[in-house]
């Protein structure tokens, strides 16, 4: 049995070389900006971090981190119910709840263990989560992890009729949670938040955003999904990134009312069972979230350079999904193609990825842009002169 088991996985190893959907791992050599060394290309434009406002490099929030690694050490090393909380995660947590106008905050060490913790904690037998049915991955997974009885639903992409006939279904004998991208990853279209709210106060549902691509990125100040509709307050739940826009480090969090708070740090595991946000992560993070607070305008500046990417994919002939984010798809459909292309363009100087089955449905791969302030407009134009002919090989 373990012999076959390893021949079956290197059967299927072999059969994604030979398909073109093999996926290799780039190393960078440097630190992320406009163009950044990677091993065997030298430096190249970079259209596929989500680095969207250009923070990584930036002196004050490096030096945010090395304070924080000073003060603090190189880890926490305990979960943070025994010794693993710092002063520094509760003036993060102080400071994002703040800035997204919720009483409070709770930090993890990424999004995924956020959106894994929350749902789960949350809910019990009777309740029903509804799921937008192209969330992210690790909002599938916190479905998947919910206790017995609890009832687990899609609804179609960004459908407010088929949200509305999940509302239905699950009726009113328990709670219904309905959980969004704020910024859909693969698409990069945006919620249709104002909708979905309705319905949930019609229903007397919650609602829970993700808003990892959102927070940083749209909104006049940053303030993400809520923001970009002119409706701040309005969502039960936010959960996001430290790993984006905000400084890059890693590092998740969920924003919502107190007594949602304090019932995670009751009950969810990955705050219960994993060690802490590092403080040297927190440091950086906590610089990043005062450094957006004190220049708003880094967002309008990021809108002003996804505009004119658009604009000049489309006088280059090429069809990019519409959308107000930052993520901008290309659709190319097989796979193999989509990969063969960025891999044509990394060879010119420009690094996105093509991504296929199964990160997106068979036969909708793509090349996925994402668009950064610290690119220069001479970079968005040569890197649009690449994609054009690399699509055309």
């Amino acid at each position: 049995m373990k012999k076959l088991f390893y021949e079956n996985l290197d059967s299927t190893l072999t059969e994604l070389k030979k398909t073109g959907t093999y996926k290799k791992l780039q190393y960078l050599t440097e630190k992320l900006s406009n163009k950044t060394a990677i091993e065997g290309y030298g430096r190249v434009i970079i259209l596929c971090s989500n680095n969207y406002l250009g923070l990584t490099d930036k002196p004050e929030i490096i030096r945010g981190g090395i304070e924080a690694l000073e003060k603090y050490g190189a880890g926490a090393a305990s979960v943070r119910f025994i010794c693993g909380t710092f002063d520094i995660h509760r003036k993060l947590e102080e400071t994002v709840a703040e800035f997204l106008c919720r009483e409070a905050a709770l930090t993890y060490t990424s999004c995924w263990n956020a959106n894994t913790a929350v749902i789960p904690a949350l809910l019990g037998p009777g309740d029903t989560v509804i799921s937008d049915e192209l969330n992210h991955a690790s909002i599938i997974d916190g479905c998947r992890l919910v206790g017995k009885g609890v009832n687990r639903c899609t609804y179609k992409h960004a459908d407010l009729d088929s949200l509305e006939e999940r509302l239905k279904e699950a009726g009113d004998k328990g709670t219904a949670l309905i959980v969004t991208d704020g910024v859909f990853s693969m698409e990069g279209d945006i919620a249709p938040l104002p909708g979905i709210v309705d319905l949930a106060e019609k229903y007397g549902a919650l609602v829970m955003v993700d808003d990892s691509h959102a927070t940083g990125v749209i909104g006049k100040t940053g303030r993400g999904t809520e923001e970009y509709y002119g409706m701040i307050g309005k969502v039960d739940i936010i959960s996001g990134t430290f790993g984006k826009a905000l400084g890059g480090a890693g590092g998740g969090f969920i924003a919502a009312k107190k007594s949602v708070i304090d019932m995670l740090v009751q009950k969810s595991r990955p705050h219960l069972f994993s060690n802490s946000l590092p403080p040297v992560i927190a440091g950086i993070s906590l610089a990043a979230v005062n450094y957006l607070k004190v220049n708003p305008e880094i967002v309008g500046s990021l809108k002003k350079k996804t505009e004119y990417m658009r604009k000049a994919l489309r006088n280059a002939g090429l069809s990019p999904l519409e959308g107000d984010s930052a993520i901008i798809p290309i659709m190319i459909g097989d796979t193999a193609e989509a990969i063969r292309i960025a891999d044509a363009m990394l060879k010119k100087g420009v690094y996105a990825i093509g991504f296929g089955y199964p990160v997106v449905p068979e036969g909708k791969a793509r090349i996925r842009i994402q668009v950064s302030d610290v690119l220069s407009y001479d970079d968005i134009d040569y890197a649009v002169e690449v994609l054009k002919e690399c699509c055309k090989i």
